[in-house]
């Protein structure tokens, strides 16, 4: 399955259940970054517009690059009441901006799906000068108590191809060498979702590696997400802990 395509069954579970950002995440780059309310932002790999829409809270104008049509179409219902917000189909290779456009690039979830050494070259294209991008990840964490360690041992048993689409493949040095040298500087911030067992379901199957209802590890991925879920619970529901990782610089 082509990249672009990988998430079109799974609009709905990504919309319901994937996580937002935290506050401060965005207080940072408006305070710290130099986001502003008015600046110009494309959103590469803008998916269903969960980002988008925490730019425009603070005013920017928000141009949203996603390939995948149907989630496009998700973010167009959910921000067309937005006068800040347009959405063009492209992606970070082939944006369709106009040189020199906009003053930030912003990626969240996204960057490890893109060519980087294209990517590269289209947002120095698109950028104007001075302009910065900023790649961002909600990175769940696998290790520090037994919910985070067997949900991940879940994924690598029974995920179509975990371990070769997971964001955590893109190193410390492949980050440094796609931002201008010495420019790259870094943030962290720490989130959590709470799920009942039918959320922590919906989560699991907005992955693109999750596999879909008929293929041969649905069933006993499912019953086996049951039992972790039963031993991890506390009062009905589970933690999924996150640490949102921020790097961002010019390129």
């Amino acid at each position: 399955m082509k990249n672009e395509e990988r998430f079109s069954n799974r609009v709905d579970s990504y919309t319901n259940y994937r996580p937002s950002y935290p506050k401060e995440a965005i207080d940072y780059l408006y305070n710290s970054v130099g986001l502003h309310s008015n600046s110009k932002i494309a959103d590469i790999g803008s998916g269903t517009g969960i980002f988008s829409k925490l730019l425009l809270e603070r005013g920017s104008d928000v141009i949203a690059v996603e390939p995948n049509q149907a989630m496009r179409t998700a973010a167009e219902q959910m921000l067309e009441n937005e006068p800040n917000f347009q959405t063009i189909s492209g992606s970070a290779e082939s944006t369709g901006l106009l040189d020199h456009s906009v003053e930030f690039i912003v990626c969240a979830q996204a960057f490890h799906w893109f060519d980087r050494l294209a990517a590269q070259t289209e947002f120095g294209r698109i950028l104007q000068p001075g302009g910065k991008v900023v790649l961002i990840w909600n990175s769940r964490l696998t290790s520090g108590n037994s919910f985070r360690v067997e949900y991940d041992q879940l994924l690598h048993t029974y995920g179509t191809d975990y371990e070769k689409v997971n964001h955590k493949n893109i190193s410390q040095s492949m980050l440094h060498s796609f931002f201008k040298e010495g420019t790259m500087q870094e943030a962290n911030f720490q989130m959590s979702q709470q799920f009942d067992l039918d959320g922590l379901k919906g989560r699991l199957q907005s992955s693109s590696y999750s596999p879909v209802p008929g293929h041969p590890n649905y069933a006993p991925m499912m019953t086996e997400l049951q039992n972790i879920f039963d031993r991890n619970k506390r009062e009905g529901t589970v933690l999924f802990d996150y640490e949102t990782e921020i790097f961002w610089g010019e390129v």
